[in-house]
């Protein structure tokens, strides 16, 4: 039995087509499909991207920020030293300057090799915008006095 390629189409990418490593399930809202290594596929999406010839379009490089990086706009934009509003036109128009193309595959690239160095700046830009993006949640606990909690903005405490 020959099995269909499934046309994957996460974060707005048109043109990756897995031929393997999922399955088609059933659910009580109709088919569904489980990817097999989400984590590992999304490396080797990545990989593909930064060893394509001709130049990326802003989904493809906005998919390797996100996915391949797990880097903000703001945490890509230190480091290639633009603002967050320059990251975001990139991706939304799709016109990105040649350099700015080549930075993002050594980037990736260097990241996903274990480059040190890379891999350190980038785990320190992502702890710094989460840290910005915390809130302090202080309660009253009875006979036990104020407790604090530090919560992502955008988790709501029960």
């Amino acid at each position: 039995m020959k099995t269909k390629m499934l046309h994957y189409t996460d974060g707005g990418l048109k043109n990756v087509w897995l031929q393997n490593g999922f399955e088609i399930r059933k659910t009580p809202h109709g088919k569904g499909v489980a990817i097999h290594d989400i984590d590992g596929l999304t490396q080797a999406i990545c990989s593909a991207l930064t060893s394509k010839s001709g130049s990326l379009n802003g989904l493809e490089f906005r998919y390797i920020r996100n996915g391949g990086m797990l880097l903000s706009q703001a945490g890509l934009a230190a480091l290639m030293g633009v603002d967050a509003q320059t990251v975001a036109r990139w991706e939304k128009h799709g016109r990105l300057p040649k350099w700015a193309d080549k930075m993002i595959r050594l980037l990736f690239m260097a990241h996903a090799d274990g480059d040190q160095a890379i891999s350190l700046v980038m785990a320190r830009i992502s702890a710094v915008e989460r840290l910005i993006n915390q809130k302090i949640v202080v309660r009253e606990v009875r006979n036990k006095g104020w407790r604090s909690d530090l919560v992502d903005a955008g988790k709501v405490l029960a």
